[in-house]
């Protein structure tokens, strides 16, 4: 289902709760990293990928309960390594940054480095083992040849269902071969079918610590919802989101319909990389969850926050 978008678009978004989450599991194991999020409405089970150097998924829940005041925080589940078709886990610093959950399935993005023990990835998780299923090709202008491909830690960072068998997938910056204003390049996949091209996102200057860092599709739209993370060292943050058109293969950029600054609905400033839908609230409204990524930074928080649109009257779907 789309998300109605807030109408008018100008109207912008309601902050409903910001949540805290801890910095380690009963257990003691630390807590962080969450760069990727999914939610399943049924089980009201929100799960977050974290990009620690073993990669894990964990699966917290009550988050609908939280909202409508049945509960006053969320439960972690436990931990899920991300394991090889062995069984073994992942290789050390398997860098996931997107996420799609699909029944008892999950796709899972990795972020590379240009190195053959680093490279970019794209697996099918079962949720139940944590084992791999299938690794699907990246399109092949996105593999690392000289002057061609993604960028050192730029992506994939954005995976989004697109259709009830599709996948779109996005860079967090332009290729190498498409110079610093070939926007984030976006692939898309269509079951029994390989990725393709599928234009590109312009979300503004991309800087050293600036990107696109999840993607949101709104295929009845015809239209994408981006999360743009800004950085200034030593500590200075930026996140908007951007509503933008859905590009075609071989046109420039677009550049986004609107933006709203997300600190302005009272985000706490923290470095901004996950989006996903949410439970709908007991007055009906639809909901967007977002997760921050702290680093394993004493200075940074992981924080939980759900935002809705504003919609007046008089507006209709």
């Amino acid at each position: 289902m789309d998300l109605p978008m807030p109408c008018p678009l100008e109207a912008g978004w309601d902050l409903v709760q910001t949540i805290a989450l801890p910095r380690e599991l009963d257990d003691g194991q630390p807590l962080g990293g969450f760069s990727a999020a999914a939610y399943q409405p049924k089980q009201d089970r929100l799960w977050l990928l974290s990009d620690a150097p073993v990669g894990h998924l964990v699966p917290w829940g009550g988050l609908a309960d939280l909202l409508a005041g049945r509960r006053t925080s969320l439960r972690p589940g436990r931990r899920l390594l991300l394991r090889d078709v062995e069984g073994q886990p992942l290789p050390h610093g398997f860098d996931g940054e997107g996420l799609v959950v699909q029944g008892h399935q999950a796709w899972i993005a990795s972020e590379g480095r240009r190195t053959p023990d680093r490279r970019a990835r794209l697996l099918r998780i079962d949720l139940r083992s944590g084992r791999q299923l299938k690794e699907l090709p990246l399109p092949a202008a996105w593999l690392e040849r000289p002057g061609q491909g993604l960028r050192p830690n730029k992506g994939p960072e954005s995976l989004t269902a697109f259709g009830p068998d599709g996948l779109m997938l996005a860079a967090e910056a332009p290729l190498l071969q498409d110079g610093s204003d070939g926007g984030a390049a976006l692939a898309r996949f269509t079951s029994g079918q390989s990725f393709r091209a599928a234009g590109a996102l312009d979300p503004g200057p991309f800087g050293p610590h600036d990107g696109l860092t999840d993607l949101l599709a709104l295929p009845r739209r015809q239209q994408l919802l981006g999360l743009r993370r800004g950085f200034e060292p030593p500590l200075t943050w930026t996140a908007r989101l951007q509503l933008f058109p859905l590009p075609s293969a071989k046109a420039p950029p677009v550049q986004p319909i609107i933006g709203w600054d997300l600190l302005n609905t009272g985000l706490p400033p923290d470095n901004w990389e996950a989006l996903a839908l949410g439970p709908r609230l007991l007055d009906g409204r639809p909901t967007l969850v977002l997760a921050s990524d702290d680093n394993f930074n004493p200075l940074q928080s992981s924080w939980i926050a759900v935002i809705s649109p504003r919609r007046v009257a008089s507006c209709t779907d």
